[in-house]
């Protein structure tokens, strides 16, 4: 995080989302395994990174990245709403982020579709499928984190049964 937080040329684009309360709510509801507000800061500032590498819209792209999961939710939603919450929670975060931020057409389009292929909207713009890949790919990290040890764990037992097997 410490690249995040010493990168004045990010912050300047983002300050008025990251210092807002409502969005700052944010940082209490979990998402894999650390809070929203940690996941969305790290998604903007990656898709920030690379867009501006590759020459597209990085300001559009570091404001969408943080508004993409800004949406609230019950913390004891049921396993139910929570799956349900994966199909609809883009279309809550554009309709927050617009009420809040008033947000273009561009960004619009990558918190609505920053989701597929589980569900249906396609991204439209380079911006789009940028935010789509960094999302996932930051997720997997979080996700590993927080799970590692059960990934170690599992392992260990693997290696123990093959080598009860070469025995």
């Amino acid at each position: 995080m410490n690249k995040i937080t010493n990168n004045q040329k990010y912050f300047k684009l983002v300050d008025n989302i990251l210092e807002d309360e409502k969005f700052l709510l944010l940082g209490n509801i979990e998402h894999h395994g650390i809070n929203r507000y940690e996941h969305s800061l790290r998604v903007s500032y990656y898709s920030y990174y690379v867009t501006k590498t590759m020459g597209l819209d990085y300001k559009k792209a570091a404001r969408a990245g943080l508004l993409h999961d800004f949406f609230f939710s019950d913390e004891n939603r049921t396993f139910k709403d929570k799956i349900i919450s994966t199909f609809v929670h883009p279309k809550e975060a554009v309709k927050n982020a617009d009420t809040y931020f008033g947000i273009t057409d561009l960004e619009k389009d990558i918190i609505a579709s920053h989701m597929f292929p589980i569900n249906l909207s396609v991204p439209k713009y380079a911006e789009s499928w940028v935010i789509n890949l960094v999302d996932k790919t930051v997720a997997i990290y979080e996700f590993y984190h927080k799970f590692s040890y059960k990934f170690i764990y599992i392992m260990n037992l693997y290696l123990l049964f093959v080598i009860n097997c070469i025995k």
